[in-house]
């Protein structure tokens, strides 16, 4: 990559992804002039072109500023959700720019620092933003490049002078993951996904064994316990187990009730009594557990972790609570793969033991919809009732035979389900009694999360 300092502009081929809006707010902090395309306008690209960012939703190379025309001065970074024939890539290209992925440039970001990476299937996202977090309100401090919008913060980067530490969300889609060069990392999960990308499981596994040989040496390797991949790690490479029970991190006399959680958090060398789950999820037993070890081999102290734990406010769209009273309650969530829905439904039941739960989902990609049609459906039939919207295509075309009836078909017996537009979605619930409802999906179902939950206000008239 170019150095930092020869460039003036920036471009974004796919501006409004939550990963890329970090590296936006970056440049743009560093003084650059940044501009872009999105196919949709969001809340999060109205906020980044409020922060300085000039964003147009047209492919259209003509749309391109003058500004981001000199490749000798400006850099282009891309989405691999882009298709490679875009028009305003295809510019690029044409005129010798450079052009690097997202990863690649938060690889070579990291390679002038500490880098902190949190990979795997799910909860990555809950957890890297948890151990900036703990990082960020200790005396050692972090910048950190998050895959959401921290509660805490309201964004998805933070920025320090003075830490050396990056702490940075690893992307196993098109094996971004890489391009890093960890100082430390976690790995949280290894069920297969993206099988688009990768073809088989198989593949899926020797993609993150590859990503463990990447940790520089004299850091570690902090793995869930009873994971498939077989790490391969440098020689003075230090390895970790970590799990909700047992591991070298791990979590004893757990107490959950009255919607709260405490834990006691025991390390190798250390034991924290009386943690408080600032998100009181069962699943964030384990994303914490992981967390807490990645602040505490940096130097983060025991009161200090004890304290960011208690105080953690989520991520949205993670377990994003919208509504909670003893009538009705409401939350939103990214889970759009059948193990990450499984842990969703079953964090929730543990919570609300005697409600109905009731789920909106809508399926994300169709590739993935094909391969794991019939695990959704056994996830999804652990919820009272189902409802299925149509599935978002993201970077993907149709595929014949695909969509959301495969999953409708293989929910359980009995289960209460329907099918219906993304649009028709508000008019079916003001007809449902609702006790606890979670929308689910990566797509953009919870562009309506706003609309419900005024509509569930209105109905307890709040």
């Amino acid at each position: 990559m170019k150095d930092i300092d020869i460039i003036k502009s920036v471009y974004f081929v796919g501006a409004g992804g939550i990963g890329m809006s970090a590296l936006i707010r970056y440049f743009l902090s560093k003084g650059k002039f940044v501009a872009g395309y999105d196919r949709t306008p969001s809340e999060l690209t109205g906020h980044l072109i409020a922060e300085g960012a000039q964003i147009h939703y047209k492919e259209d190379a003509s749309l391109i500023p003058e500004s981001c025309k000199d490749p000798v001065t400006t850099l282009v970074v891309y989405t691999p959700a882009v298709p490679q024939e875009h028009a305003e890539l295809a510019y690029f290209r044409e005129n010798g720019f450079e052009i690097l992925k997202r990863s690649q440039v938060l690889g070579i970001i990291t390679r002038s620092s500490k880098g902190l990476c949190v990979a795997g299937t799910h909860g990555k996202t809950t957890t890297s933003t948890m151990a900036a977090h703990l990082l960020h309100q200790s005396h050692v401090g972090c910048t950190a490049f998050l895959g959401g919008i921290s509660k805490n913060y309201g964004t998805n980067l933070l920025l320090s002078q003075t830490s050396p530490y990056t702490v940075i969300e690893a992307d196993e889609f098109d094996r971004s993951f890489h391009w890093l060069s960890p100082y430390m990392s976690v790995i949280t999960a290894t069920d297969p996904d993206h099988l688009d990308i990768y073809g088989t499981a198989e593949a899926y596994l020797e993609s993150f064994r590859h990503y463990t040989t990447l940790i520089q040496p004299g850091g570690a390797l902090i793995l869930h316990k009873g994971l498939t991949v077989k790490p391969e790690v440098q020689p003075s490479v230090k390895t970790y187990t970590y799990s909700r029970n047992e591991g070298d991190f791990h979590a004893e006399n757990i107490r959950i009730g009255n919607g709260e959680i405490f834990i006691d958090f025991v390390a190798p060398d250390t034991r924290i009594n009386d943690i408080q789950l600032g998100v009181p999820v069962s699943i964030n037993i384990e994303n914490g557990v992981a967390a807490m070890a990645l602040a505490h081999l940096n130097g983060v102290t025991d009161e200090e972790i004890k304290q960011g734990m208690a105080n953690f406010h989520g991520v949205d769209r993670r377990f994003d609570f919208k509504l909670k009273n003893n009538q009705i309650v409401f939350l939103s969530d990214y889970a759009h793969h059948p193990a990450e829905i499984a842990q969703s439904v079953k964090s929730i039941r543990e919570l609300y033991q005697d409600k109905k739960i009731t789920a909106i989902f809508q399926p994300h990609l169709y590739t993935r919809t094909r391969d794991f049609y019939k695990d959704f459906a056994d996830s999804l039939s652990l919820l009272d009732e189902v409802i299925l919207t149509e599935i978002y295509p993201a970077r993907e075309q149709p595929i014949p035979g695909v969509t959301s009836r495969l999953i409708y078909d293989n929910l359980r017996p009995g289960i209460e389900k329907c099918i219906c537009k993304k649009e028709e979605v508000l008019n079916l619930l003001s007809q449902k009694p609702i006790e606890v409802l979670i929308v689910l999906g990566a797509g953009d179902l919870d562009n309506y999360v706003p609309e419900i939950a005024e509509l569930l206000k209105q109905r307890m008239k709040i």
